[in-house]
């Protein structure tokens, strides 16, 4: 099956969008994360697509053919969660299953929070609840190695020089050898446009506080969708910790699917269990 390319308006801001799947489908928003963009989800579009719903993809603001406002401030939570609500009155439903990867999960998480009449579940990738990861991040000092790099990312003019440089080989570094080459330019190549790395890095610098990296972010996030976390034992930036202590933040059903020997790019990494535990959420 070929995803179709849809332009829609949300939030004040155009939005490109892959989608697939029958009209008359469950609908999923997979959102993606820094420094994605809507086709990391191609596998799993495919996927839920093939299962009878309707799967759709965003291009995240800043990101892609998406809008890409100026203002750091225009890249706050609550902007990115309106995006999301938006997005999903676009495509004409009250409601989705919603999925998040990275950056996409952390708007997942407060989705979820802001707009729980419009979550018909939650499934995250790799990053766990605000408050877990705060936690995590204050506390654990293989958390706090893991997160220092967002200490580069908060610096205006320094983080893009440094990732642009050299042809923008450390941005590519970061994908390391799962993700393939084709993605990885494709990716790269999208940031390189005017000010589109920087608008990636905004999400970072409108939502986190330098001083204490997540106390940027609100940590009383309440979820009553059912819920999953897929976390890889081999993530790089996010550890054991944050993973293991969200279950201490939620109230409902929630369950967390370790994907040992994964890392970080759990779309690419392992398709095959992401789209069954998105299936697993829209069959509940």
């Amino acid at each position: 099956m070929t995803a179709s390319q849809h332009m829609v308006q949300a939030n004040g801001l155009r939005f490109r969008a892959m989608a697939d799947g029958p009209a008359s489908g469950e609908m999923v928003i997979l959102l993606h994360g820094f420094p994605e963009g809507a086709e990391s989800w191609s596998k799993q579009i495919d996927s839920i697509a093939r299962g009878g719903a309707l799967a759709v993809a965003p291009d995240m603001r800043g990101y892609g053919l998406s809008d890409a406002p100026s203002e750091v401030d225009d890249y706050r939570i609550d902007h990115l969660v309106e995006d999301v609500a938006g997005i999903v009155r676009a495509f004409g439903r009250p409601s989705a299953h919603v999925a998040g990867h990275d950056w996409g999960a952390m708007v997942a998480w407060f989705f979820a929070d802001q707009h729980p009449e419009m979550t018909k579940s939650l499934t995250v990738l790799s990053v766990g609840h605000p408050a877990a990861l705060a936690e995590a991040t204050n506390q654990d000092e293989d958390q706090k190695e893991r997160s220092r790099y967002v200490g580069l990312f908060l610096l205006e003019g320094k983080a893009e020089h440094v990732l642009s440089e050299d042809d923008f080989r450390r941005l590519r570094r970061m994908f390391g050898e799962a993700v393939p080459r084709g993605a990885i330019e494709h990716f790269v190549r999208s940031l390189t446009r005017p000010g589109r790395l920087t608008a990636g890095l905004n999400y970072y610098r409108a939502n986190l506080s330098r001083d204490n990296w997540w106390a940027g972010l609100r940590r009383d996030v309440k979820v009553n969708a059912p819920t999953t976390l897929l976390w890889g034992d081999q993530d790089p930036a996010l550890g054991r910790l944050q993973a293991e202590k969200t279950g201490e933040y939620m109230t409902g059903d929630y369950r967390l699917e370790v994907l040992e020997g994964a890392g970080h790019w759990l779309q690419f990494e392992r398709p095959d269990e992401v789209g069954l535990s998105l299936r697993k959420a829209i069959s509940k």
